[in-house]
């Protein structure tokens, strides 16, 4: 696709959620800003998340969800392509929505391909208008103690040192990256990079809607290596008053002001990690070749599949590859999780434990080592887009993924 496509989705069916998600999230360059399930919650996603598109699952009740959103398609019709979807084959309806401003009206069943076509044509339009958004990539550890805090630290390091990946494609400049904590209570990335910001993201999602460039500069801590930081909260009182809302609406406003963002999740899958995989170009699942971590890979793997995600943009990454004594055998826990392994990063617990007390990134305090190398070719391929060493094994799971889309798009009942 051509350009990033933001989409809000708004959806009081719950039983039909994971199907529509995984419609979306199958089609490349669309992120899922907002989903909202209470129609009297619009005005204010429309207000606080900038998006090209708005999707309205009319059912199950058309009439009464149209009586909500007519005015407001009415308002926005200048600024985002309204789709709606339905059972119902009332004329009426859709030429009420229609006058309000919706731009396309889905009967379903419907194929596939047509859904994907309107989101492409509207990635199109929003890159030729100029309209561009960084990429989001997400890192969660499957157990403490894998590594995930450190991985995402010295990805968002070495992101920042390459060239030629600015939004604007300039060959010679660096990409702007931000780093963001989202462990609200516990969260390490400062301190691997001995940063003591003054402000936190307590501070941007006190206003939420009103977050403007200004701001953002205020609250980034700037490291030396290039990248810019936002903080944990400084104290347990602050986390507690930030929502998922908060998060992603922090998130949408780094995605339109940096070319990278790395975001590094807490161990759990709750709607705060739901919102903010709905954004997410990549996920990065971090394990070790212990029980423990490979167990969690395979329910967080399962929970992601069952909600709709895209399997297609996850990653696993093994880290301290390579040890012998007591570890499981990577071919084992392939099976196991029945994919490959993406990414491999070398065992060397002495340098990047050493490093993380030091409060330095691999880049200045190891730079010739393998597993500061191994950061580096994950950073550019992951800028690159491009396909990782392993590939999907293929177990059936690909089948079923495009069953679940086709049975959705086909007017299937959950």
């Amino acid at each position: 696709m051509s350009g990033t496509v933001r989409v809000i989705v708004l959806n009081a069916d719950e039983q039909v959620a994971p199907e529509l998600r995984a419609a979306l999230l199958s089609v490349a360059g669309v992120r899922i800003v907002a989903e909202i399930d209470e129609p009297a919650l619009l005005p204010q996603a429309l207000a606080q998340f900038p998006a090209e598109v708005l999707l309205v699952h009319l059912d199950p009740h058309p009439a009464a969800m149209m009586d909500v959103v007519a005015p407001l398609l009415e308002a926005h019709k200048d600024q985002l392509a309204a789709i709606g979807m339905t059972d119902d084959r009332d004329a009426d309806l859709v030429v009420r929505a229609m006058r309000a401003g919706m731009r396309e009206f889905l009967w379903k069943p419907f194929p596939p391909e047509q859904l994907c076509e309107i989101l492409q044509r509207v990635g199109a339009e929003a890159q030729s208008a100029g309209r561009r958004c960084g990429r989001l990539f997400v890192v969660l550890g499957t157990c403490g103690g894998v590594g995930a805090t450190t991985l995402a630290t010295n990805l968002a390091v070495e992101l920042a040192q390459l060239e030629g990946w600015t939004a604007d494609a300039n060959p010679t400049a660096r990409p702007r990256v931000a780093l963001v904590d989202l462990d609200l209570r516990f969260g390490q990335v400062a301190i691997q990079l001995d940063a003591q910001p003054a402000y936190t993201i307590a501070e941007l999602a006190e206003t939420p809607e009103q977050i403007d460039p200004q701001m953002l500069e205020r609250a980034m801590f700037k490291h030396a290596c290039g990248v810019h930081v936002l903080a944990r909260p400084a104290d347990f009182a602050q986390a507690e008053q930030i929502t998922p809302a908060h998060a992603a609406s922090v998130l949408a406003s780094l995605l339109e002001h940096y070319d990278f963002v790395v975001a590094d999740l807490p161990l759990r899958f709750d709607p705060g990690a739901r919102a903010v995989f709905d954004m997410a170009d990549t996920y990065l699942l971090v394990l070790q070749l212990l029980v423990p971590a490979v167990r969690n890979a395979d329910r967080i793997l399962q929970a992601l599949d069952r909600s709709g995600y895209a399997a297609e943009r996850l990653r696993l990454v093994c880290n301290r590859f390579g040890r012998e004594s007591g570890y499981l055998q990577p071919g084992d826990v392939e099976a196991t999780l029945r994919r490959k392994l993406d990414f491999t990063l070398p065992e060397d617990w002495k340098v990047s434990s050493t490093a993380v007390n030091m409060g330095a990134p691999l880049l200045s305090h190891a730079p010739k080592t393998k597993l500061r190398q191994a950061y580096r070719e994950l950073a550019l391929t992951l800028a690159r887009g491009a396909e990782p060493p392993g590939e999907t094994a293929d177990d059936g799971a690909g089948d079923r993924e495009r069953k679940g889309l086709f049975s959705f798009l086909a007017g299937a009942k959950p």
